[in-house]
């Protein structure tokens, strides 16, 4: 068996950040060093000289002691320490100049250094905090990148464009996949959403992935697909189980296109994909839609594939509910059909653009899940033209029919 080698452009990759990476945004500053000591400067100049008024019954420096800990809450540990040692300096001198007994003197200044140390240690222990926060969420996110590979993916019968933002949340990393397999039985695409967050989310998604790839090729039928991925679900569920996770179902949107032109689709409880042609943007109806993989013992009907109507020139566009279900400021949800029916001229590319550039200022920049969106395109098939018959060719050819 021949599978045709896929023809891709190169695509530039983000580099994700590594550890260094991490650790430095993390303990980057917040405030620059001019604003932040210019500012401490100010205020002990204001309560030294708001301390000179009052005299010896009311001592105001005191309360600078207060100010690292202020700093820690968003300076760096160098921020903090300079910032602590100037307000030592500015309390200790202070309290020996107003003078005193001797124990007043020393309870002062050791108040005065444990409160500036305190300070210091709040900021180094929040920046190990953040860092570690960091690692998780930089990891989380470059697992599920690694997994999903980078668009466009170019095959022989069509061109997957798309677009893909993770949540980048602890706990709200989610389970999207999408995948594009080249194969002798043409091309079969994917895209589908895991039920819950985080990376055990992630881990049934790479479950799915890793049978779509090895089935996609496999199985010359798209339902011999489906069925290779309910098997893998339900192989991954019963291992969730032994271990004491969370059981999970995916739903999933399956197409197949062959080299006739011809096109199908299995829905396993995903959102239809949207036809975008000759200026119109419309829901593409699916008769059939299944329970999602994972739960097909609840149900007593057998996954069908159905055809789809993919002309020539029209975009397919498949996503999750990333995309449906994004709200604004008023809790209203995202409406996909209308703001399609703005970019139904425009190219695949240009179009995911549009959807991803609006989408952020609908929900002011707030994501709740992930949003995958794929643009299918059909790849052009070039008609080749019978050659032209040289000139020995013809005299042959005028021969035979002189002969009929």
């Amino acid at each position: 068996m021949t599978i045709g080698l896929l023809r891709r452009p190169a695509t530039r990759r983000v580099p994700l950040p590594g550890t260094d990476a991490v650790e430095a945004a993390v303990r980057a500053p917040r405030v620059g060093n001019g604003a932040l000591f210019g500012g401490l400067a100010l205020l002990t100049a204001v309560i030294g000289g708001l301390d000179l008024l009052s005299g010896d019954d009311l001592r105001l420096v005191p309360l600078l002691v207060v100010v690292p800990a202020l700093v820690s809450v968003f300076g760096t540990i160098a921020q903090t320490v300079g910032v602590a040692s100037w307000v030592m300096v500015v309390a200790v001198v202070s309290r020996l100049v107003a003078g005193g007994t001797f124990w007043d003197i020393v309870s002062s200044i050791v108040f005065t250094v444990l409160a500036c140390l305190l300070g210091i240690g709040a900021c180094a222990l929040r920046i190990r905090h953040a860092t570690e926060i960091a690692r998780l969420r930089s990891a989380a996110v470059a697992l599920q990148r690694q997994i999903l590979r980078p668009l466009p993916i170019p095959t022989d019968q069509i061109t997957a464009h798309g677009t893909y933002t993770p949540i980048e949340e602890d706990r709200l990393v989610g389970g999207d996949i999408y995948e594009v397999v080249q194969s002798a039985h043409g091309t079969r695409v994917i895209i589908g959403d895991v039920q819950g967050k985080g990376v055990p989310a992630i881990g049934a998604g790479f479950a799915v992935l890793g049978a779509f790839r090895e089935a996609a090729i496999r199985e010359p039928s798209l339902t011999g697909v489906v069925d290779a991925l309910e098997d893998a679900v339900v192989r991954h569920n019963a291992f969730s189980a032994q271990t004491g996770d969370t059981e999970r179902f995916v739903t999933a949107l399956v197409l197949g296109f062959d080299g006739d032109g011809r096109a199908q689709a299995v829905n396993c409880g995903h959102l239809p994909p949207r036809l975008v042609h000759d200026g119109v943007a419309v829901a593409v109806p699916l008769r059939h839609t299944s329970v999602p993989l994972g739960m097909a013992e609840l149900s007593s009907e057998g996954r069908t594939a159905e055809r789809l109507d993919f002309p020539p020139g029209a975009t397919l566009l498949m996503f999750t509910d990333g995309v449906t279900e994004a709200r604004d400021a008023d809790g209203r949800f995202y409406p996909l059909d209308t703001r399609l029916g703005r970019w139904a001229r425009l190219e695949p590319r240009e179009l995911l653009d549009a959807l991803e550039h609006d989408l952020e200022e609908f929900s002011g920049g707030v994501r709740r899940d992930d949003v995958a969106v794929l643009a299918l395109r059909r790849t052009p098939c070039a008609v080749p033209r019978p050659a032209e018959p040289s000139g020995r060719d013809a005299m042959r050819a005028a021969e035979v029919v002189s002969a009929l």
